[in-house]
Parts: structure tokens; C-alpha cells; sequence
């Protein structure tokens, strides 16, 4: 074993990977489980003023959900970059990285706050056909509107600071924003301490006001720190339309991801909706529990991007190689671990619930066979979100996504819902099968070692 080889094994096996892992895993998963508890808060305050508001809500929501899916897209393959950057020290292109988000994040949401302010009954038809849920949605998407675009800044400045390692800020700033947004949501929708009852238009407005203050927040902190995201107009505007054109090559593969899953996610849902009311409930019950417990992988897929990017940067490939081994095997050790609670959890948790026993027994069965194959889920996640994305080999992982997801998993939840008639337990836990599919391809990737990829190099090339 030569000096290199030892010291890479020193490096690898002492607290520095689960120090630096944390770091950034556990604000990510504090960020994402208050989210999803105050969401759900947020769901049962406007859930109190009838059936027609929380349908309105939630129509209207869908259209941020295809905002949201460019974001996430957009910012995920920005970061792609400014990890490695960051493992390179090099500020400069940091900050063109940072300029190029923003810029896009201004046009897209640009295009999504003319369509739905000038055709929001025609946004809201798309999803439901009942008069008074189009009239209600449509008020409320006029309101909330405004705030697409702070929204999209707070989002370019998160994936920024996780991806040099300051994952605290965005989650402290992003729970006072929702926090914020809960109690307004209170004082607002109902009136309450005086202020006019607004009903649905409440629940817009507290939004709104939640979105601007934590994109306010956010970017004050940056440039009250002077730290590497802190730049002039110059510094963000100073990239050409080639560097562009060669940043976006690794940008949309990871956007087209994004969608791609989205618009899948949403031919699950209308699939279920086919089945029969009680499939819904049992669906959307499971899926709120299952999201609560991906919670964690998730945290730890944010990790593996931006210490594998940051590896990757600084032009030590073979400590990228270790992350991957390291955060592929942690993710299946901590999903057995979650599988088990799950499990372990599942009766309880439906007892929260006041539903019939054939939505019981159909819950109960979809969350037992997915905490019995919670590693497979987990593992996929880590593989295209964590290692692939974060070795800037986002093409790859788009295909496999998209083609585990359309040529897999859609056709199997058809057949299954439509020409075997399964019950909604199987129907729902095909979805393991495209999963398990991921899995293999995403390993014979990670084995083959052709995922590393110095997007860097390339871009600040010619």
C-alpha cells in the first residue's frame, strides 16, 4: 500500500466524514420534517372552513408544484457546480453559477406569474371542474402569485450555502418563515386578534408574506456575512452566453429529471384517483408517513452531493469514490433501521385516522410492504439524487429516472390498476419493481466508475 493509498484510508475512516456528514444532512432533514409537520398544520387550519376551500387550496398548489419542479431542477444543477467550485476555491465562477440561477429563476417565474395571473380560472379548470372551487382557487392563486419569485431566490441561495457546506442558515431562516406563515395562517383565515376573517384569500396572503420575509431574510444574512455568495451585479452577471450554453448542459439533464418524476408522480395520482375514493385516502394517508420517514434519506443524499462535488473539485476522485461506497451502504443501514420503526409504527399511526376498515387494511398494507423494502427506495434515491448528481453525471441519472419511471413504473401501475384490477395495497408497491430497476442500473453505474465527472473543467475550458 503506497503513502496516497494509506492516507486516503486514514482520511476516509476517521470522525472528518461523519462530522462533515452531519453537518449538512441534519439541518437539511430538521428542514424538510417542520416543513412537512407545519404543511400539515397548514392543511388542517384551512381544512376547518369546508371541502370547497381545502380542494381550492389544493388545486391552486398544483400549479406551484410544476414551479416548484423547475426550481428544484434549476437549483439542483447549479449546485452540481458550485460544489465542485467550492472544492476548487474558486469564487469567481461561484458566483457566475450563482448569477445564472438567479437570472433563471427571474425569467421562469416571470412566465409562470403572467399565466397564472392573467388565465388563473383557465389554470384552475386544468385540475377541477367545480364552478365555485375555480372561483375560490383562482382568488387564491392571484394572491400567492407575487411571491413565485422570492420563492425562487430563497431557493437559488439554500442550494448555494448547502453546497458549500452552510446548510444551518437556510434551515433556521426557512423555519421562521414557516412558523411565520402558521401563525398568520391563524390570525388571517379565522380573524383572529382583530384582524378581518380572509378565509381562503387569508391563507394566500399569509403565504405570501411567509415567502417574501424568508427571501428577505435569506439573502440579508448572505451579504451581512460577506461571505463567498455575497456578490456585486458584476460579479453575477459575468459570464458569457458560451459559458451559458456549457453550464446548462449539466443544468437541464438535472431539470428534465425533476419533471420528468413530476409529471410520473402525477399519472400515479390520477391512476389511484380511477380506483375509487377510498384508494385515494389510503394513498394519500401512506404517502404523508412514507414522505415523513424519506425525510432522513433525503438529509443524507443532500450530504453525499455536495461532499462528493466538493471531492470532486478539489480533484481527489478517489475520495469521491469512497463518499459513494459510504453513503450507498449508510443509506441501506439507516432505511432497515427506518423500515423497522415504520413497521413498528404503522398501527398507531392509523389510529390518528378516522377512516373505514377497508382503508384501513389497505393503508396498513401499502406502509408494511414499503417498510419491508424501504432499503430499495432509499438506496435509489441516494444512487441518481446523492451520487450521481453530486459526481456531475446528471445525463445518466436522468435516463435512468426517466426510464425506470416511464417504461417501468407507469405502464406496471396501468396494467396492474386497470387489466389485473389488483387492490390498491399491490397497485401502489409496484412502484418497487421500477425502484429495484434504479437500484441496479444506478450500481452498475457507481461500479463502473465512468460517474465522476469535473463539470468544472469543461466549463471553464475555451
Amino acid at each position: 500500500m503506497d503513502k496516497s493509498t494509506q492516507q486516503s484510508a486514514k482520511i476516509f475512516s476517521n470522525k472528518k466524514f461523519y462530522s462533515t456528514m452531519l453537518a449538512i444532512a441534519l439541518p437539511v432533514m430538521a428542514q424538510n420534517f417542520i416543513s412537512a409537520f407545519l404543511n400539515l398544520i397548514d392543511t388542517v387550519m384551512v381544512g376547518r372552513l369546508g371541502e370547497v376551500e381545502i380542494a381550492a387550496v389544493g388545486i391552486a398548489n398544483q400549479y406551484f408544484f410544476f414551479f416548484h419542479m423547475f426550481l428544484v431542477g434549476l437549483c439542483a444543477g447549479c449546485s452540481v457546480f458550485i460544489a465542485q467550485f467550492w472544492g476548487k476555491k474558486d469564487v469567481a465562477n461561484i458566483r457566475r453559477i450563482l448569477g445564472i440561477g438567479l437570472v433563471s429563476v427571474i425569467i421562469v417565474s416571470t412566465l409562470f406569474v403572467i399565466i397564472g395571473f392573467l388565465f388563473p380560472a383557465k389554470v384552475m379548470a386544468l385540475f377541477n371542474t367545480d364552478k365555485l372551487v375555480i372561483e375560490l382557487g383562482a382568488a387564491y392563486l392571484r394572491i400567492v402569485l407575487a411571491g413565485y419569485l422570492f420563492t425562487g431566490i430563497t431557493f437559488v441561495y439554500s442550494f448555494a450555502l448547502r453546497s458549500i457546506g452552510h446548510a444551518v442558515q437556510p434551515m433556521v431562516i426557512s423555519i421562521i418563515a414557516l412558523i411565520t406563515n402558521a401563525f398568520l395562517n391563524y390570525v388571517l383565515i379565522f380573524g383572529n386578534f382583530g384582524a378581518p376573517a380572509m378565509g381562503v384569500e387569508g391563507a394566500a396572503l399569509a403565504t405570501l408574506i411567509a415567502r417574501v420575509l424568508e427571501a428577505i431574510l435569506l439573502v440579508g444574512l448572505v451579504y451581512a456575512g460577506k461571505g463567498v455568495l455575497a456578490a456585486s451585479f458584476r460579479e453575477l452577471l459575468d459570464f458569457s452566453l458560451g459559458f451559458v450554453r456549457k453550464a446548462y448542459g449539466t443544468i437541464m439533464p438535472v431539470i428534465l429529471n425533476d419533471i420528468c418524476w413530476g409529471l410520473a408522480t402525477l399519472v400515479y395520482v390520477a391512476v389511484y384517483g380511477r380506483m375509487g375514493t377510498q384508494a385515494v385516502a389510503a394513498t394519500q394517508i401512506c404517502s404523508t408517513v412514507i414522505n415523513l420517514f424519506l425525510v432522513a434519506i433525503f438529509g443524507l443524499a443532500s450530504a453525499a452531493t455536495v461532499m462528493i462535488g466538493n471531492s470532486i473539485g478539489a480533484e481527489e476522485e478517489w475520495l469521491s469514490k469512497n463518499y459513494a461506497r459510504k453513503f450507498s451502504l449508510l443509506a441501506i443501514e439507516v432505511s432497515v433501521v427506518l423500515g423497522l420503526l415504520l413497521a413498528a409504527a404503522t398501527p398507531g399511526i392509523l389510529n390518528f385516522y378516522n377512516i373505514s376498515e377497508t382503508v384501513r387494511h389497505n393503508s396498513q398494507m401499502i406502509l408494511l410492504i414499503n417498510a419491508l423494502l424501504f432499503f430499495v427506495r432509499a438506496l435509489g434515491i441516494m444512487l441518481i439524487v446523492g451520487v450521481l448528481r453530486g459526481g456531475g453525471d446528471a445525463t445518466y441519472a436522468f435516463i435512468i429516472e426517466g426510464f425506470t419511471m416511464w417504461f417501468i413504473g407507469v405502464p406496471l401501475t396501468i396494467t396492474g390498476a386497470f387489466i389485473f384490477h389488483l387492490p390498491i395495497y399491490l397497485v401502489y408497491s409496484l412502484a418497487v419493481i421500477e425502484e429495484t430497476a434504479k437500484c441496479i442500473l444506478g450500481l452498475r453505474r457507481l461500479k463502473s466508475g465512468r460517474w465522476i465527472k469535473n463539470v468544472t473543467r469543461t466549463l471553464v475550458s475555451g
